[in-house]
């Protein structure tokens, strides 16, 4: 008879390791930041090109190569999603428009300058930022007019306006100005030109204009009216 070797003392037979299956629509560890990051920007292009109102979950989930039961397991509900894509790809973005309050110092010249550069390199390398704004910030009833008004605009446009008037009372802004108006006519000449891009390009043959031809001609055409005179 043969005999079976004899096992080490103390030591238990162990059933062969098998793959360890996970949850359905739960993603795996090294693919979860990635998929929500995804579910975030098909969420931002969604809302721009059909609306917040006009996008449903599945339209957003179908985008991002994903399936709704994965948009639930990540942000819940819409609402959630919305407050994401405000935080971590809206607010973000709009943070690059206030570089030039901080770095112009007192000059409206530089301020100007600055600030257009800024919404027109911000709008071009987010082409779904002047989409978003036409539909959820202009027309009335908006989703995203009140974060407008109580967030971006104050830390912005309240700031911007704010700095005009010193410029003007030390006279070195054209006094007709209103520096409150000043604002909406800067974002005008920058975010709408952005948005009408598709537009404008198609009309004059003028796909060969890009952002920093679009700020030259901006800013040749505010500095001729506005009369800025250096210190």
């Amino acid at each position: 008879m043969i005999m079976s070797p004899s096992k080490p003392s103390g030591t238990a037979s162990r059933p062969a390791l098998r793959p360890r299956g996970r949850s359905p629509g739960r993603p795996a560890a090294d693919d979860g930041a990635d998929l929500r990051g995804r579910l975030l920007d098909a969420a931002v292009a969604c809302f721009a090109r059909q609306g917040i109102a006009g996008s449903s979950l599945r339209d957003i989930a179908t985008a991002a190569g994903a399936t709704p039961a994965l948009l639930h397991y990540y942000f819940g509900n819409r609402d959630a999603l919305l407050d994401a894509v405000i935080e971590e790809r809206l607010m973000p973005v709009t943070q690059h428009l206030r570089a030039p309050l901080l770095d112009a110092g007192d000059d409206p010249r530089a301020l100007i300058r600055g600030f257009v550069r800024a919404v027109l390199a911000t709008a071009m390398a987010h082409p779904w930022l002047p989409q978003l704004w036409v539909r959820e910030v202009l027309h009335e009833g908006g989703g995203l007019r009140r974060l407008m008004q109580e967030r971006i605009g104050p830390v912005v446009a309240r700031a911007l306006a704010e700095r005009f008037a010193q410029a003007q009372a030390q006279g070195r802004l054209n006094p007709r100005i209103d520096p409150r108006l000043l604002v909406p006519s800067l974002i005008g000449q920058t975010m709408f030109m952005a948005a009408s891009a598709p537009i404008w390009r198609g009309l004059f043959d003028a796909a060969d204009i890009d952002a920093d031809a679009i700020g030259d001609h901006v800013l040749t055409l505010l500095e001729h009216g506005l009369e800025l005179r250096d210190a």
